[in-house]
């Protein structure tokens, strides 16, 4: 008996989703034939190795809304000539060409939304392009027999806004076993230094960057790694050459996670400084939350609802008293100067690992998938 296949919809590259590869390694757990299919960008990585198959696109547009349409237009001429038993359409800007196709052939349909993405920078100030969105959003959600997001205030405004049932699926990490040896004598890094980290692949404007690096003039004896991608490194680099910084700051780019979590294991905070500026970043809870707690790293963190729920309930961190660089570093300065605090953040850690793990949070999504199964 053929196996039932299933298209997964991104419009990323396909290289550091955490969350789209732990959704696809458990659909191919569960028994589907899944197929991945995303976009090329210029300086995409090698395709990670994955049992389940991938395709890239090559688009002729990078951005704007001729690159929206043609990604849309190119995915519905995919998944018109790729028949599958069920589609899951990852975030807004997949959404309707998997709907379209939902209607024409009534392949089920299940949607997954990464962030609340008509309230986002990029668009909220927009009114053209959030009223293209918003549209998409309006005239499909209240169709659908479900969708999951990724916390449970997400859920609940998706709820009240179009009543459909909106399930809440965590970005929390599988629980790894580290056979070889992680210090920084492994990674060329000085046993000296108190290492910040700020990692993640949408390091943009206004999650709280710029003035991390301005902070980085009161303070001593650090080493600040910003690892992942986003609009603002640029500008961040700039920055970092003006205020004299740059010896105090390393950039690195995307990385595995494999990787990543070498340098995050060896650091002695994780930041997730986001600013409260918008709905997304304020109803937002990031995947590095979870990284840093699976590193057993104590976490500073802005104070946003979902976030400060895990800071304090595990009691992992501290919450920032504001993003004015100078406030920033007392606070930063301040952690690492209690050692005690910072080993109680490891403990506990390890304890709130044991809950928040994927191994816990895909039991949500096994019902979910398994009656297409049927």
């Amino acid at each position: 008996m053929a196996k039932k296949r299933v298209i997964v919809s991104v419009i990323n590259d396909l290289a550091t989703d955490q969350r789209v590869s732990r959704s696809c390694s458990l659909l191919f757990e569960m028994g589907y034939e899944v197929c991945l299919i995303g976009r090329l960008l210029p300086h995409s990585p090698p395709l990670p190795s994955h049992p389940w198959k991938m395709h890239r696109m090559h688009l002729l547009f990078r951005r704007g809304a001729m690159f929206y349409a043609e990604f849309n237009f190119r995915l519905f001429l995919y998944l018109i000539f790729h028949p599958a038993d069920l589609l899951l359409a990852n975030d807004l800007d997949t959404l309707l060409p998997n709907y379209l196709i939902h209607v024409l052939r009534k392949t089920p349909l299940v949607y997954d939304s990464h962030e609340f993405f008509t309230e986002t920078p990029e668009v909220i100030h927009r009114p053209l392009v959030r009223g293209v969105w918003l549209t998409i959003e309006r005239n499909i959600l209240p169709h659908l027999e479900m969708m999951i997001t990724v916390n449970q205030s997400l859920a609940e405004i998706f709820h009240h806004k179009y009543r459909i049932h909106a399930v809440a699926v965590r970005n929390v990490p599988v629980i790894r076993r580290i056979d070889e040896k992680i210090d920084r004598a492994s990674l060329g890094l000085s046993a000296e230094k108190d290492i910040l980290i700020l990692q993640g692949s949408g390091i943009n404007i206004h999650r709280g960057a710029e003035e991390l690096v301005a902070s980085l003039k009161f303070l001593d004896n650090v080493l600040l790694f910003i690892v992942g991608g986003g609009d603002v490194i640029p500008q961040l680099k700039i920055m970092a050459k003006n205020l004299r910084v740059e010896d105090k700051i390393e950039f690195f780019n995307r990385m595995p996670a494999e990787e990543l979590r070498k340098f995050t294991m060896v650091a002695d905070i994780g930041l997730s400084i986001d600013k409260d500026i918008c709905p997304n970043y304020h109803f937002s809870l990031p995947n590095k939350l979870f990284d840093y707690i699976h590193a057993s790293l104590p976490i500073l963190a802005s104070p946003l609802p979902e976030i400060r729920k895990i800071i304090e309930h595990y009691q992992v961190g501290r919450i920032i008293h504001s993003h004015q660089p100078e406030i920033l570093a007392h606070d930063i300065q301040d952690m690492l100067n209690d050692k005690d605090a910072l080993a109680f953040y490891r403990h506990n850690c390890l304890k709130a690992k044991e809950e928040l793990n994927w191994e816990k949070e895909k039991q949500i999504l096994i019902p979910i998938y398994a009656k297409y199964l049927q």
